[in-house]
């Protein structure tokens, strides 16, 4: 039954929840006029929910697709995006009243064997829930092919079917993405041996990816389009001070943008001027925080950061709800300041190289570029002697001129 949500009673079973819901949305940092239009989206779901004779703990993924599904039929064109849905199905949950998140292949067929391998990778192999989730979502075009009519099938899977898919997937990849392909895949064909699917491991059937480990050179950005890109941000705005923030974190210190993204209030040491820094593998270790970056978060926290804030990571949303970034978001912050700066793309990555290519510049040895860097092995650092052109220069033999 399709409904015009334009002309729907505003009764049903969230009625009632209309004002505490507008009071958690101005805690958050809502802004009325927000407030107003999540409030006439509650009552939209709640006249739904009433004519389907559904209550709030009804509200799955595929209900929820429903309901968005009748709103743009019925030409409510504010209600296109399921994110739409989120301040309410949030309130709703911290009431306990509708069902916890989904993963949307939560209730598919590959649903159940995909929930016990997270569970493997959190628990047995001790991965944070981020990198366990970056394999599901490579495995999804092994477990497409797997497909039939019958459900997923991998009882039967042969070395041929996982080399077969290699060769024809990881090809349109680039390095990075086939690697971490090739790794899940491993991963995931060790898990259904173990967990009794397959009655022996392919793991050795997987191929590996061609790679030469020092064959890139990394990029680092020139100290003139440093500048230009940090005078990308307008450090009188709330976006820019914060973004300002975020590129210097980047570029004087290396960080990943995952590393960025998890740096808590508490994390800082403004006594000993130290931060705390969550790496890989949930790795801490404590690095200096320089003065010039120190000042870029002292302004940002004082003059951007938003009073409501919610939880204690450092970079938040400027606009509600003022939750913590993503990795992403800071990738995407990188790249809009490149943009603006024309300077091409730039991923965040690129600034980590900057920093390691300045300290080279400076003087400082592979081994103390390693330790800024929070390297675990000594190979992985010495990529960079080869931008150091100076010292490149000393060990360069002539040319042999021969006979004339």
């Amino acid at each position: 039954m399709l409904i015009d949500p334009s002309k729907t009673p505003g009764g049903g079973p969230l009625a009632a929840l209309s004002k505490g819901f507008a009071e958690d949305l101005r805690r958050q940092g809502y802004a009325p006029r927000t407030i107003s239009e999540h409030r006439r989206l509650l009552r939209d779901l709640s006249d739904w929910l009433q004519v389907r004779q559904l209550t709030a703990g009804d509200l799955s993924l595929r209900q929820v697709d429903l309901f968005l599904s009748d709103c743009r039929s019925a030409g409510a064109a504010r209600q296109k995006m399921p994110k739409a849905l989120g301040p309410i199905l949030g309130y709703l949950r911290k009431l306990e009243m509708a069902p916890a998140a989904e993963t949307p292949w939560e209730g598919g067929p590959a649903g159940e064997i995909l929930n016990r391998y997270r569970q493997f990778l959190t628990t047995e192999r001790g991965l944070v829930p981020v990198t366990a989730l970056q394999y599901i979502d490579r495995l999804r075009p092994f477990l497409d092919r797997r497909m039939s009519a019958d459900g997923l099938e991998l009882g039967s899977l042969t070395p041929a079917d996982v080399t077969s898919f290699v060769v024809a997937w990881c090809p349109h990849l680039n390095g990075g993405v086939a690697k971490l392909t090739i790794t899940a895949l491993r991963s995931f064909l060790g898990f259904l041996h173990l967990d009794g699917v397959t009655e022996r491991s392919l793991v050795c059937a997987v191929p590996s990816v061609a790679h030469c480990r020092l064959a890139g050179l990394p990029k680092g950005l020139e100290p003139d389009e440093v500048r230009r890109l940090l005078a990308a941000c307008d450090a009188n705005t709330a976006v820019g001070c914060r973004d300002l923030a975020i590129l210097t974190l980047l570029v004087r210190l290396g960080l990943r943008s995952g590393e960025v993204a998890t740096l808590t209030l508490d994390d800082i040491d403004w006594r000993t001027g130290t931060i705390v820094v969550r790496g890989k593998g949930n790795c801490r270790e404590r690095v200096p925080l320089p003065p010039d970056v120190g000042r870029r978060l002292v302004e940002y926290l004082q003059h951007a950061r938003p009073a409501n804030a919610r939880g204690r990571t450092v970079f938040v949303r400027c606009i509600a709800p003022h939750h913590h970034l993503g990795s992403s978001r800071v990738s995407t912050i990188v790249a809009d300041a490149a943009r603006r700066a024309d300077l091409g793309r730039i991923h965040a990555h690129r600034l980590r190289h900057t920093a390691a290519t300045e300290l080279l510049r400076a003087g400082a040895s592979l081994p103390e570029i390693g330790q800024l860097l929070r390297h675990r092995h000594v190979e992985t650092t010495a990529i960079y002697a080869k931008v150091d052109r100076d010292r490149l220069r000393l060990i360069a033999r002539a040319w042999p001129e021969g006979d004339r």
